[in-house]
């Protein structure tokens, strides 16, 4: 491997080295994948640079923003509130947060914000990216809105305020925020080095990433009410901002965590092993089995392409990810090419977390390339 650290088994040689040519072809900056089989690492690479001076490697311990992958960790620390019996997926998010119930949304439930078909994909006020901060206004102003479209319906991508609806849940709950009740309850007793809401002691070992080429959509071609318009527009998502510090302090559970592949596998892997991990049982199995309970599959609302949706994650979809098996696989990716793969029939958990970011809100082509390695192998 001409361009990496790490190691891994024999049997994953492709998938290594499918990476590695990623940094041939100049397709990534600086990176990292890792991936378990039964919990156990067994491959676990770095590579490329920190910066685009190329003048920080990228170490076995650097960190980087995850975008939306960041919503895989809300997501599992929900299921197991569901698990404890302190979230009952199936009951309305106003029987945890009454003051959502306001404007028609008191038949709104749990697995519809889990499962992006609550009708609230975003904010009716103008926001911006620093007003996703404001923990209290930012989930005030949702709870005081209409839905967009009949809840259940369809799926319309909950991009940046799923941090807000399913975290307020667990405020409500737990008294803590989400990155909190993460830090306590999952990254902390798994020693996995994945935050939401950065402390200040790690900011040295961030790869700041690298803002993709502008997005050409032309959004006057969109229906001004459409929830695509209002959800990818408000705020207009800005990478640059995530550099902050009032966005790497903030409690945001949909966007702003910050980890490497390493971590995302450790805290995952408790899903792809069906609940037991390191000799102690996190979840049921049949709390993961609710991960595939089907949602919606359709035309996303928001994304605008066919997707399938589960409860906290994405579910295979042909129409738009060939390169994912349909089996017992969730997923979810983050803006500019981040991923993390669940394959719960096979036990194994792929993770790919990188800094220069590729155009497309989840996923990326080089996540494509990775998969398909894997699934050759």
């Amino acid at each position: 491997m001409k361009h990496l650290l790490g190691h891994h088994q024999a049997r994953w040689e492709p998938l290594a080295h499918t990476f590695d040519a990623l940094f041939d072809r100049g397709d990534d900056l600086g990176a990292s994948l890792a991936l378990t089989v039964e919990g156990e690492l067994v491959l676990d690479h770095w590579g490329g640079w920190c910066d685009e001076a190329h003048q920080r490697p990228w170490d076995r311990n650097t960190l980087t923003h995850v975008w939306s992958t960041t919503k895989t960790m809300t997501s599992l620390c929900a299921l197991l509130l569901a698990d404890r019996g302190e979230l009952d997926l199936d009951a309305p998010v106003a029987a945890y947060w009454p003051e959502f119930a306001a404007n028609g949304k008191s038949g709104i439930l749990v697995r519809d914000v889990l499962g992006h078909t609550s009708g609230v994909s975003g904010w009716e006020q103008p926001m911006g990216m620093g007003d996703l901060c404001d923990w209290e206004r930012s989930t005030a102003l949702l709870a005081g809105q209409s839905p967009w479209w009949t809840p259940g319906s369809a799926s319309g991508y909950h991009a940046l305020n799923y941090g807000h609806l399913v975290g307020e849940l667990i405020r409500r709950i737990t008294g803590q925020k989400t990155g909190a009740f993460l830090a306590s309850e999952l990254a902390g007793p798994l020693g996995a080095d994945f935050h939401i809401g950065l402390p200040p002691e790690h900011d040295a070992r961030v790869a700041r990433v690298v803002p993709p080429t502008p997005a050409r959509v032309d959004f006057s071609a969109i229906p001004p009410g459409s929830p695509m318009l209002r959800t990818l527009g408000n705020p207009a998502p800005d990478a640059a901002y995530s550099h902050r510090e009032d966005w790497c302090r903030a409690d945001i559970g949909a966007a702003n965590g910050h980890g490497n592949a390493r971590s995302v596998a450790q805290l995952q892997s408790i899903v792809a092993c069906e609940g037991t991990l390191g000799g102690r049982r996190w979840l049921k199995p049949a709390t993961v089995d609710r991960i595939f309970d089907v949602q919606a599959r359709g035309i996303d609302l928001v994304l605008g392409v066919p997707l399938c949706m589960g409860i906290g994650y994405g579910l295979p979809e042909p129409a738009t990810l060939p390169f994912i098996p349909e089996q017992r696989i969730c997923f979810w990716g983050g803006w500019g090419g981040s991923l993390v793969l669940v394959d719960v029939q096979r036990r194994l958990c792929l993770a790919y977390m990188m800094n220069r970011m590729a155009p497309g809100v989840v996923g990326g082509p080089n996540a494509a390339l990775l998969v398909q390695a894997l699934y050759g192998c």
